[in-house]
């Protein structure tokens, strides 16, 4: 997010880059765009084309995939011409439509991950309730919401960039942080709030996980077993798989929810032949819904956090640091829009059988 591809940069200088570190730099930077669009991509299409995800749940992260491509097709490549050139030569009016996008995208991108954790954890503490609530309507709503705070975020600075002289042609495209309340404002709202609520949700949606997973392993008394739940049983046991056939192992967020709200519990877990199976089996998926959900959590947090402890420290006028440092830090925010399509998709089964779907169809045209 160019809150500030240049902060006080003009207080520090900059050497002239090299022309082989600025072939490398370029090169680094087009292949983590094109990675960003073409999985950004491959996102939207699997959900358009594969009627299974068409669910809320999914349309959020369908919209998600569309902010993180528009960052990939709208933002990154100007930022790699500016980075290349080490000059702004487009002019005064496509500087401020860039500037403009690159906040907007970049903090609706960040608040997106937002409301997706909150629609994971009110799907799993509230399940029966929220499953009638949690329609394609209602998920647009959290979409345009999203939207429209990060426009109330990132409009401001247009007001009193609008005044600058058009003469001569800026060399540089910035934005001056010679507005201290506007830096805590737009750090509060694009980052630090949804970071906390972040952090809330996932510890929550966690230790719900944990306690779902802990009833299961130790439920001692279950419905009568039908005749194919005990032949499910014995396939089971037969190739010594966790075999759960009202569910996907997928995202454990999704998981967690389909676990709170399925309509019967796959009577084999309790037929393990000791208490110390089952708790194995429940010790080993909160291991994995930890290590998960730590990903998702320490890849936004490495990507955007120190990239916002920048904007405050120059924001405030405690330390300039210099244009290599500010764009590095910039860029490290946008290789959060290469992570997510990864994050939010490959640990769902239904998303791997849609690229599955994908290449082969790519393969055969």
């Amino acid at each position: 997010m160019n809150i500030t591809n240049c902060t006080t940069e003009a207080s520090v200088a900059a050497r002239p880059k090299t022309i082989t570190e600025k072939m490398l730099i370029s090169m680094t930077l087009v292949i983590i765009t094109t990675l960003t669009m073409l999985l950004n991509l491959a996102v939207i299409m699997a959900i358009c084309t594969t009627k299974k995800l068409h669910q809320p749940a999914n349309y959020l992260i369908c919209s998600l995939a569309v902010t993180d491509l528009l960052v990939a097709v709208l933002v990154m490549p100007l930022s790699i011409m500016y980075i290349v050139m080490d000059s702004w030569k487009l002019g005064y009016f496509i500087c401020e439509v860039w500037l403009s996008v690159d906040m907007t995208c970049c903090t609706c991108s960040i608040l997106h991950l937002c409301v997706i954790a909150l629609d994971r954890y009110w799907a799993i503490t509230n399940a029966i309730e929220y499953a009638r609530k949690r329609t394609a309507k209602r998920a647009g709503l959290m979409i345009l919401t999203v939207w429209t705070i990060s426009i109330f975020i990132s409009m401001p600075p247009l007001f009193w960039r609008s005044h600058r002289q058009l003469s001569p042609p800026p060399s540089q495209c910035t934005i001056q942080h010679d507005h201290v309340i506007y830096t805590i404002y737009s750090t509060l709202g694009a980052f630090y709030i949804p970071l906390t609520l972040i952090l809330i949700l996932y510890y929550r949606i966690y230790h719900a996980a944990k306690s779902l997973y802990q009833k299961r392993g130790s439920s001692r008394h279950l419905s009568n077993r039908s005749t194919d739940s005990q032949n499910s049983f014995a396939n089971c046991k037969l190739t010594q798989t966790f075999c759960v056939s009202d569910f996907s192992t997928s995202d454990p967020t999704t998981e967690f929810e389909k676990i709170h709200s399925s309509i019967r519990i796959p009577s084999f877990y309790n037929d393990l032949d000791h208490p110390g199976e089952r708790q194995q089996i429940s010790s080993t998926r909160e291991r994995k819904a930890a290590r998960i959900l730590g990903l998702i959590l320490g890849a936004f947090i490495l990507s955007w956090l120190p990239f916002f402890i920048k904007e405050l420290i120059v924001g405030l006028s405690i330390y300039a640091v210099s244009s290599e440092v500010a764009d590095f830090l910039t860029w490290l925010g946008y290789v959060n829009s290469l992570i997510n399509p990864l994050l939010y998709t490959s640990f769902n089964e239904d998303f791997k059988l849609a690229f599955k779907k994908l290449i082969k169809c790519r393969e055969h045209t």
